[in-house]
């Protein structure tokens, strides 16, 4: 019995508490995700670009970038995302670009990717590529107005 009261107090002191958290007031520039610290999921941007196809970082190659860590496959990848961070940066900070296009965010998967005009984007899932890939210049016009004020929120 002691075990059940100790439970059910122990769940209202954490209800309470989550509930006294502040709103958060905007969203991250640079998608983590909620238990990470690591951009694109931990893939290396400079790859896509480089090799054509996703490659997973390294932590032996990391950089600090606008509030997250950015994982390389390589020295020499790591080192050209230094010179420029927003050549290789997904687009969005690595949100979801149909997403991004429709108003509101979700998460991206570096699985999911394109480059359009040498800039990167990243998409939700398989599905919503193909939504993306219906009308990629539609969708970007309409993400890069859509962008700013997600950031604001």
């Amino acid at each position: 019995m002691k075990t059940i009261f100790r439970s059910l107090a122990l769940l209202l002191l954490l209800s309470t508490t989550l509930i006294s958290l502040p709103a958060r007031a905007e969203i991250d520039p640079v998608y983590t995700g909620y238990f990470s610290d690591k951009a694109a999921s931990g893939y290396d941007v400079v790859a896509y670009f480089t090799a054509s196809k996703p490659v997973e970082g390294n932590k032996a190659f990391s950089y600090s970038h606008a509030g997250a860590t950015w994982l390389f496959s390589s020295a020499v990848n790591r080192d050209a995302f230094i010179a420029e961070p927003s050549k290789y940066s997904p687009q969005y900070g690595g949100y979801c670009a149909w997403a991004v296009s429709q108003g509101y965010t979700a998460s991206g998967d570096p699985e999911f990717w394109k480059i359009v005009d040498g800039k990167l984007y990243l998409n939700y899932d398989a599905d919503v590529q193909k939504k993306w890939e219906a009308s990629i210049p539609t969708f970007i016009q309409s993400a890069d107005k859509s962008w700013p004020e997600l950031l604001k929120k």
